[in-house]
């Protein structure tokens, strides 16, 4: 039984575990403090192109999230989000638990845009409700897109005109980025805090929240004490992150689980199938009928993410940095005969 459901059920790539290993008796400080989470701090503000971003490493995207909205908002200020978004589905109320409102928009495509944050700013009515204030986006979404960078300018332009702060989420910011024209350059222009995903891009586990605003820069660290994310071994995080970004392997990893995924997509495409949402990321959903989803479902593991009817579901098959393309032309071979006993 193979597993498409996620891109973290593998441990992580094996130059980050040669890394972990060859440093494994080092006596360093503590919670961030090491000379391997310092280096590979500046190894991102290089990558940014921005020598001032803030940068500091936590353990997973919900403690990212939250983390950093609560930072960001007071007791009455809202985030808007779409109505797919991660902190609205799948953080068991994280949000709401800090005390802050999300606001869903529903999007066709799971991305958000300037006319869909209008309209949840001219619906606010001053003191009756709560105030929007941040605006969250991540790249990819939950549902395999990805934004451009013309989408990413007019999203912060729009953002800053209205005195919004724009956060994006990249847990799977390697897949986004390698899947569309954004850099992490852009990404230090356009957003005001953002994240760079290292759980679902080869690393065992660990987020890079990197701050851009210098008026959220300030005492950051002091939030992360309060809600658990400084991690006393935190030069963990540090060794990972330095490996990913010492040469290029983040972007590697991103080419790699983009470049499997869409081989699994030409061969749904080449069988007559369709898809939920158009993706080029590492998430795809095609529909199937049940029959065939059944017949894979003895060899493989995967999500079915939305039943339309009866007769079709749309799966959800996520590739990983230790998806190998003999595994790929397997269930290709195995999606291609069950299609042909329908």
């Amino acid at each position: 039984m193979y597993s498409f459901k996620n891109d973290y059920s593998e441990g992580c790539h094996p130059a980050i575990l040669q890394a972990l290993i060859e440093n494994n008796e080092e006596q360093h400080d503590g919670y961030g403090y090491d000379r391997y989470s310092q280096e590979a701090a500046e190894l991102i503000r290089q990558r940014l192109a921005s020598p001032s971003a803030a940068v500091h490493f936590v353990s997973g995207g919900t403690q990212a999230n939250l983390t950093v909205i609560a930072s960001i908002l007071r007791p009455y200020e809202s985030v808007i989000s779409a109505a797919t978004g991660h902190i609205l589905i799948h953080e068991t109320g994280a949000i709401e638990a800090t005390g802050h409102k999300v606001e869903a928009v529903p999007t066709p495509d799971g991305k958000l845009t300037p006319s869909a944050v209008l309209g949840v700013l001219e619906k606010f009515e001053a003191i009756h409700m709560t105030m929007p204030r941040l605006v969250y986006i991540s790249n990819p979404t939950e549902i395999g897109t990805h934004y451009v960078k013309d989408e990413l300018i007019a999203l912060s332009r729009c953002c800053r005109e209205r005195g919004l702060y724009l956060f994006m989420d990249g847990a799977r910011l390697a897949s986004g980025l390698c899947a569309a024209d954004i850099t992490l350059p852009d990404l230090a222009s356009y957003t005001d805090v953002f994240y760079i995903g290292g759980t679902k891009s080869g690393a065992l586990l660990g987020e890079a929240i990197v701050i851009n605003d210098p008026a959220l820069q300030e005492n950051f660290s002091y939030n992360l004490k309060q809600r658990g994310a400084l991690l006393a071994k935190g030069r963990l995080l540090g060794i990972q992150f330095r490996a990913l970004f010492k040469e290029n392997l983040f972007f590697e990893i991103g080419t790699h689980v983009n470049q499997m995924a869409a081989k699994l997509a030409e061969a749904f495409r080449q069988l007559g199938y369709y898809f939920l949402t158009n993706s080029s990321t590492n998430q795809i959903f095609p529909i199937l009928p049940i029959g065939v989803i059944e017949q894979l479902q003895t060899k493989y593991d995967f999500y079915i993410w939305q039943k339309l009817n009866d007769e079709q579901a749309a799966i959800r098959l996520v590739t990983s940095w230790a998806t190998q393309e003999t595994t790929v032309d397997q269930f290709i071979q195995d999606l291609t005969e069950a299609a042909s006993r329908e």
